[in-house]
């Protein structure tokens, strides 16, 4: 009976041994695990931490990545659509003018460009002892069927039979008037090679328009500024 008591003993703990240590797990026998190692394969790593600077927020309706609110103001006021305007012409004393006071304008966003006014000619008549001999002369180019107009204050009394940018065109004219009966008309230069300006704006946004209408206004002489030729 000792025999058997001690084997029993024996067989006993060497059954708990091996269930203990998880040799019956197969037979689904052992104590519950307490290790869980899925767990500790799944634990964060403290040493592999980092904290990451704080991104301010963006503001509500703006689009990721987009530049700042300021950067965008100054950018489509660089894209303002711009024109380019002229006004003119303007003679030498005008043109002095201008040019005090378009120096309150940006450096380089204004010119006063030379343009030339060619000089003119006239077939004249003139001029004439009085009224009564100038009126009688009306009533010649009449019946020739010849036109004619007022030759202007420095030369009245008398009458303008054609006016023409050159003296060549103005002899020609003098020439078929005298074919169709018109005598003691002359060529005269109405009008000598005028030196004129016209102020050039070639890239200015509305805004900046009203502003150099603003400041060139009393030297624009009330001429208007409209778009560039």
């Amino acid at each position: 009976m000792l025999r058997l008591a001690v084997l029993v003993l024996l067989l006993a703990n060497a059954g708990y041994y091996a269930w203990s240590h998880g040799a019956l797990q197969a037979l689904g026998l052992g104590p519950a695990s307490q290790s869980e190692p899925q767990r500790l394969q799944q634990q964060v790593e403290p040493q592999n931490l980092r904290l990451l600077p704080h991104e301010p927020k963006e503001p509500e309706h703006s689009t990721p990545g987009a530049p700042p609110a300021s950067e965008n103001q100054g950018s489509a006021a660089s894209k303002q659509p711009t024109a380019c305007l002229q006004a003119g012409a303007f003679d030498e004393r005008q043109a002095d003018s201008l040019r005090q006071a378009a120096a309150r304008l940006p450096a380089g966003s204004w010119s006063l460009e030379p343009v030339p006014v060619a000089g003119r000619w006239m077939v004249y008549m003139g001029r004439f002892a009085d009224d009564e001999a100038l009126a009688k002369k009306r009533a010649e180019l009449r019946a020739l069927k010849i036109p004619f107009d007022r030759p202007g204050p420095a030369l009245e009394p008398g009458l303008s039979l054609g006016r023409f940018s050159t003296a060549e065109g103005a002899l020609r004219a003098l020439s078929q008037l005298g074919e169709q009966g018109v005598r003691k008309a002359r060529v005269v230069q109405e009008r000598g090679e005028t030196p004129t300006y016209t102020l050039r704006l070639p890239a200015v946004s509305e805004a900046q328009r009203a502003q150099a209408e603003e400041l060139l206004r009393p030297a624009l002489a009330g001429k208007a500024l409209r778009p560039c030729s």
